[in-house]
């Protein structure tokens, strides 16, 4: 359920308007204490951590919760190219200078996962941790990784049939209510109605806020993400053989679907220093929404072990 963690509550909480990297974005900071930055997936908002970011300050940490560029809030660059990851990370950067502080504890959920990760191997001096939701780290693959999902899963698998611009855009965009209560975006793809599962944990007032978010932006920026996946690979040869070596947590529902083509089989190979891996029964995809208790109680084990 919701905890009392209303979007009047959220929109009380002190935000404000960060420039980096040649983007604004909209940022919620609360707390005080170590510094702690939440960064949400696909298609998430700042607002997916409503409960950690309360029960986080409640714990002594002063959390900084962005809405990722393209997303909510924040400035929504037109270009493909302005959605690569590495610039997503300059982007995260940038919010540890604009509070002067020298790094910080990433915690990231589905992309925000992948970001995190990415971020820890590209600007490790700026990273005091690291904790992933959902989306494991894995090795560099051998291959564009979008060559791999085709040949695994076909052209029709969401992440392939997210590339050709306009397509997938317009489907999302179509019944922005019924895309976010879909459990399938492959079911989307197909156009195959389906009765979305009951989700006790999002609300009616969790549902609308996020739709008119979505309503706003539409989904192309969010979708860009996606389309910079070979690219990014292309450009960072030189993490070839890299771990992570900062302090990392993976946390996962034993019923989230991305474990079956995204297992979490090589976290040893990728995470130097693996200081847990949960996985919380029964929990599926949306974990720091469905189960914010586990969650929240996984990552201040975590970050309490960053002092001993």
């Amino acid at each position: 359920m919701s905890g009392g963690v209303t979007p009047e509550v959220w929109e009380r909480l002190p935000s404000r308007r960060v420039e980096t990297n040649g983007v604004g974005l909209h940022v919620v900071e609360h707390g005080e204490g170590p510094w702690v930055v939440l960064c949400h997936g696909f298609p998430e908002l700042g607002y997916s951590w409503r409960h950690q970011v309360l029960a986080l300050a409640e714990a002594g940490y002063r959390t900084l919760t962005p809405d990722l560029r393209g997303y909510g809030g924040s400035d929504r660059p037109e270009g493909v190219e302005d959605y690569d990851t590495a610039t997503i990370c300059a982007d995260l950067v940038g919010l540890l200078d604009d509070v002067g502080a020298r790094d910080a504890v990433f915690v990231g959920h589905d992309w925000g996962a992948s970001i995190v990760w990415q971020l820890a191997l590209l600007h490790p001096d700026r990273v005091r941790a690291v904790a992933g939701l959902s989306v494991p780290p894995s090795p560099r693959a051998a291959a564009p990784p979008l060559s791999i999902l085709r040949r695994r899963h076909g052209d029709s698998f969401y992440m392939c049939w997210f590339q050709e611009p306009g397509v997938a855009d317009a489907v999302l965009a179509r019944d922005v209510r019924g895309t976010l209560r879909s459990d399938s975006i492959d079911a989307l793809a197909a156009g195959v109605a389906e009765d979305p599962l009951p989700r006790p944990w999002l609300t009616e007032e969790d549902l609308a806020y996020f739709v008119e978010a979505f309503e706003t932006t539409g989904f192309t920026p969010a979708l860009n993400y996606y389309r910079n996946i070979d690219g990014y690979w292309a450009r960072t040869e030189h993490l070839a053989g890299a771990v992570v070596t900062r302090p990392a947590l993976f946390v996962t529902g034993s019923a989230d679907p991305v474990g079956g083509f995204m297992p979490a089989a090589r976290l040893a190979e990728a995470l130097a220093d693996l200081r847990g891996h949960v996985v919380i029964d029964g929990a599926g995809h949306w974990i720091q929404q469905e189960r914010p208790t586990e969650v929240t109680a996984a990552l201040l084990d975590f970050l309490g072990s960053l002092d001993r």
